[in-house]
């Protein structure tokens, strides 16, 4: 596995064109488990967000024995402006076994919190909630006291097709605005800034999950008053756990990075959000949705009081 980084930079004063900030810089993680990881994903035939979004913490989180896993194929019938994976119109058929495999491997792993991701399927009548839906009962079938993270699309406003993976009551209900909302067109593909805002208010209200999530990115060309607008606008949802990570040019037909954010306007960010009653906020340039996961439910947990297993 090699480590891809920014191919092309915007020119910055600060930093000097084509320079790396330093903040954006680290160091490539070695060990075992990072190969065992590996291992067992491939064992039991499996995507992960970390492999086909290049995910620039892959090799963190695998050399933590952890992994984000990519539910219902590799190919996603959106083509969004910042994501790296694989479009395609006519995807393959829900592999059967998938979730049985899924619950494997997390019992393979040991892991006590996990997230489960998707790409967007369209393409099928409820989106593929009836499928995640059936992940989570086998992942709680083998893995007693793991506690769940669902990263689902928008399912294109359906709510009974959200119901079918509320009712299943994962820990963690989790959909990321990405962007604010006046690039969201440009960004996102199909998916619109208020239906984001209204599944997870749905997701709120319905009381079926412990905590509800997004998260977005910066470094688009988005101004610092639009990014707390959105933070308003999750606070407004609902939202328990928000996420503010850099957006990084994972490929040349991507969006390029039009500014660098530094370390203290993501704590900057970070301090609003807690002032407008967020309760756990985790922003910084390395930040990902899924990114610690594990420990930023298990803190929020301890925050409210509310009982939970080690899930660090």
């Amino acid at each position: 596995m090699k480590l891809k980084i920014l191919n092309q930079l915007p020119e910055n004063p600060e930093e000097g064109h084509g320079r790396f900030p330093s903040w954006l810089h680290r160091q490539i993680p070695r060990g075992g488990s990072l190969f065992k990881t590996d291992a067992i994903v491939k064992k039991y035939r499996l995507n992960t967000v970390c492999e086909e979004a290049k995910c620039p913490n892959r090799l963190h989180c695998y050399s933590n024995k952890t992994a984000t896993f990519l539910a219902l194929g590799s190919a996603c019938t959106r083509n969004c402006g910042f994501c790296d994976i694989d479009f395609t119109k006519q995807p393959l058929a829900p592999e059967q076994d998938e979730p049985e495999r899924i619950a494997l491997s997390v019992q393979e792993l040991g892991l006590k919190h996990v997230v489960i991701t998707m790409v967007a399927r369209d393409d099928l009548p409820d989106g593929g909630a009836a499928h995640m839906a059936e992940i989570i009962r086998c992942v709680r079938e083998k893995n007693e006291g793991c506690t769940i993270e669902v990263l689902t699309s928008d399912f294109n406003g359906n709510l009974p097709a959200i119901d079918l993976v509320l009712n299943e009551k994962p820990e963690v209900f989790n959909h990321n605005v990405e962007t604010v909302r006046a690039m969201t067109p440009r960004v996102r593909h199909k998916a619109t800034y208020d239906r984001t805002l209204l599944v997870l208010k749905y997701a709120k209200e319905s009381g079926k999950s412990s905590f509800v999530k997004s998260g977005l990115m910066v470094g688009l060309g988005e101004t610092e008053e639009q990014v707390l607008e959105t933070l308003r606008d999750l606070k407004g949802a609902g939202c328990d756990i928000v996420t503010i990570g850099h957006y990084l040019q994972a490929d040349l037909r991507k969006l390029m990075v039009k500014s660098f954010v530094t370390p203290e306007q993501f704590k900057r960010y970070e301090e609003y959000g807690y002032s407008l009653g967020i309760g756990q906020m985790y922003s910084g340039p390395f930040v990902r949705s899924s990114f610690n996961a594990g420990e930023v439910y298990y803190d929020h947990s301890k925050r409210v009081n509310l009982p939970a297993s080690d899930s660090r």
